[in-house]
């Protein structure tokens, strides 16, 4: 079999797992927007917060420590403790449901019923709000985050493909728990929505708010809950690329790789998030390994935004959205 073709395949099996990752991350923008008609232009910084959190509580440091000895003159910067990856997960989870409140309670209540570029802009003011929040509480230095996930070359794949093929395939171990988990997490996320009371409750308050508030289903409620699980789905998402690249203030920037994946696979439709998230991952891998040299490379920085535009002109909806039709 020919090098390039193995190569090629390589290629393609790191495009999946990458798309995995990038529909992981939609999953949070489409779980809000269907919910609240509110496209969260926060969800990257709140995988980014809840990362920066949770090193912080493994690691034991003292919030606001930077501000504290500025104030106070002290030099305090750890409590002493180092707590294993679960506690501090869970704890973290804490964190989020609480903020999914005060988002709700101090925010969102409060612009029922406005227009869409409101909600959007508030959006924006809560993602630049929790990313100056997050370095203030946690400082701004790069930060390691260890869960116990296994990083590198995964022998066992690289051996078998080795003696099949003759040429070893170079897939990382923390791509493929990254993936396993991601799965799994969409997977749940799909039953919740339609097997569970809440679920379908969630599913009602995306069709109609008002019909929904006649049978009862409470909206702050359920606002409360998907943004809990919208934070539960960042922290997930948080975990991942922070483990691989580290937990910086750059790993907000995710959320931009998430908008051409929603415009391919719909704002509203999960299986749509999946779908579009592997057409992107698999999409700018193979185009930079085939089109990439004679372009000069560099292609995964705009192949993405340039396939989310031609479905913007041909299919605006999304390849799961709904078509809208307005009679005038």
């Amino acid at each position: 079999m020919p090098d390039q073709l193995l190569f090629g395949m390589e290629v393609f099996l790191n495009g999946l797992m990458a798309g995995v990752l990038y529909a992981l991350v939609a999953l949070g923008f489409v779980l809000i927007y269907k919910a609240s008609g509110i496209f969260n232009y926060a969800q990257g910084v709140m995988a980014l917060f809840a990362a920066m959190t949770l090193v912080g509580i493994m690691e034991g440091r003292v919030p606001f420590s930077h501000l504290i000895n500025a104030v106070f003159g002290s030099n305090v910067h750890h409590f002493g403790w180092h707590l294993p990856a679960v506690v501090g997960i869970v704890l973290t989870v804490g964190v989020m449901v609480l903020l999914a409140w005060l988002v709700n309670a101090l925010i969102m209540k409060h612009l029922v019923n406005q227009e869409p570029i409101i909600l959007f802009m508030a959006t924006i003011g809560l993602a630049y709000f929790m990313e100056g929040l997050g370095d203030l509480m946690w400082g701004a230095d790069i930060k390691k985050l260890d869960v116990g996930l296994p990083q590198g070359i995964n022998g066992t794949i690289d051996q078998i493909t080795f003696d099949a093929f003759g040429y070893g395939f170079f897939i990382d171990n923390l791509d493929i728990w990254a993936t396993i988990i991601a799965i799994v997490l969409v997977a749940s996320l799909m039953v919740f929505s339609q097997y569970t009371k809440q679920g379908r409750a969630l599913r009602a308050v995306a069709d109609d708010h008002q019909a929904a508030l006649s049978v009862g289903i409470s909206l702050n409620f359920i606002w409360v809950l998907v943004w809990s699980i919208a934070g539960f789905v960042a922290l997930v998402a948080g975990i991942m690329w922070g483990a691989k690249s580290g937990v910086q203030f750059s790993l907000s920037l995710i959320a931009l790789k998430a908008l051409p994946v929603l415009m391919l696979g719909g704002f509203t439709s999960i299986p749509g998030a999946i779908v579009g998230g592997l057409i992107i991952g698999v999409g700018e891998k193979m185009f930079e390994f085939a089109i990439g040299p004679m372009v000069g490379g560099a292609t995964e920085n705009w192949f993405a935004y340039v396939l989310a535009l031609l479905f913007l002109v041909f299919r605006p909806q999304g390849l799961f959205g709904e078509k809208i039709i307005e009679r005038v």
